[in-house]
């Protein structure tokens, strides 16, 4: 028998190295499917018809179980995490606990696609955090794109316009803000924790593990927290979770660093632009012409913000990291 004939069996790990590996040799595609895939999170939440606080525990929940694999893989591979960073990453899990509950009470609010643009102020937001916390000075175009941001944000709210759409806009650009804000502390301190980017699947599953419990403590006392499952509503949690949390993160994380910066901030405007055209075809949502232009005045000032003149590959910014 020839030796080219036979066959050497191929483990699970080296099977998923093999498609990091073909993921990471195509990282512009890559990072467009990433994008992509989370840009379905708010439809997803909203379809499944879970309260705020159910939604993130049950996302986080059923994400953990492969997350899980890929965290001992990445053990196996590089061997164990400082302590410290694993205490970070413990941390953020709490900041992103937060950010889930708020922003799940956003899309109640404003609706699934203008809560998602709304999220994403955090890149802003944690330019500026890094600046008063941790010492790094914002550019130029950062300062100048707060305002432009800002304004998109009024326009959303319905202070300016007729026939907003949305519950109650003006309370949902309030939690939007913050949501950005707490996705901001996640990012901050996540990047402390995850100093190794070779393994980002470690940092994350911390984190996603953390923010499971900290949802359940946080809807308690609202009366929010439903740990029953139930068809179709945990149907789509499953999908929520396996495709935003496991595989939109990963995609992300693969090619973001492989990418020139510039790249990067154009293909993550894709994951907003997104959600407000999905939430507009999948659940009949309908901004306003106003609300529409303040979402568009949002990401021009995020895409002005974080394009850089740079053409050569960087790892991204915190801050240019998706909801």
């Amino acid at each position: 028998m020839l030796l080219s004939s036979v066959r050497v069996p191929v483990s699970r790990a080296e099977q998923i190295r093999g498609s990091v590996r073909l993921l990471s040799d195509r990282p512009i595609l890559t990072a467009i499917l990433g994008a992509l895939t989370i840009a379905f999170s708010a439809v997803l939440v909203r379809l499944s018809g879970a309260s705020p606080a159910t939604a993130a525990i049950f996302r986080c929940a059923y994400a953990l179980p492969a997350l899980g694999l890929l965290a001992w893989l990445e053990h196996r591979r590089y061997g164990p995490r400082p302590a410290a960073q694993v205490r970070l990453a413990l941390v953020a899990g709490i900041f992103f606990a937060v950010d889930l509950v708020i922003w799940h009470h956003t899309i109640g609010l404003v609706g699934a696609g203008l809560a998602t643009v709304l999220g994403n102020t955090q890149v802003v937001i944690v330019a500026l955090a890094a600046w008063l916390f941790l010492g790094e000075r914002p550019t130029s175009r950062v300062l100048v794109a707060i305002p432009v941001v800002l304004l998109g944000v009024v326009l959303i709210s319905g202070a300016i316009g007729g026939h907003a759409y949305g519950r109650d806009p003006g309370l949902g650009v309030v939690t939007g803000v913050l949501t950005g804000f707490a996705y901001a502390g996640f990012l901050l301190v996540l990047r402390r924790g995850n100093q190794d980017i070779r393994r980002p699947a470690g940092p994350l599953f911390d984190a996603t593990a953390v923010a499971m419990v900290a949802a359940v403590l946080i809807g308690l006392p609202f009366g929010e927290v439903n740990l029953v499952p139930s068809w179709p509503e945990h149907g789509w949690l499953v999908a929520l979770a396996l495709s935003s949390q496991v595989v939109g993160w990963l995609l992300i994380s693969v090619s973001l660093p492989r990418l020139p910066a510039a790249v990067t901030s154009v293909v993550l405007t894709l994951q907003p632009i997104g959600s407000v055209l999905l939430g507009m075809v999948l659940l009949h949502e309908s901004p306003s012409a106003v609300q529409l232009l303040g979402a568009a005045t949002i990401l021009a000032g995020l895409l002005f913000a974080t394009v850089h003149r740079r053409t050569g590959a960087a790892p991204p910014s915190p801050s240019e990291l998706p909801v």
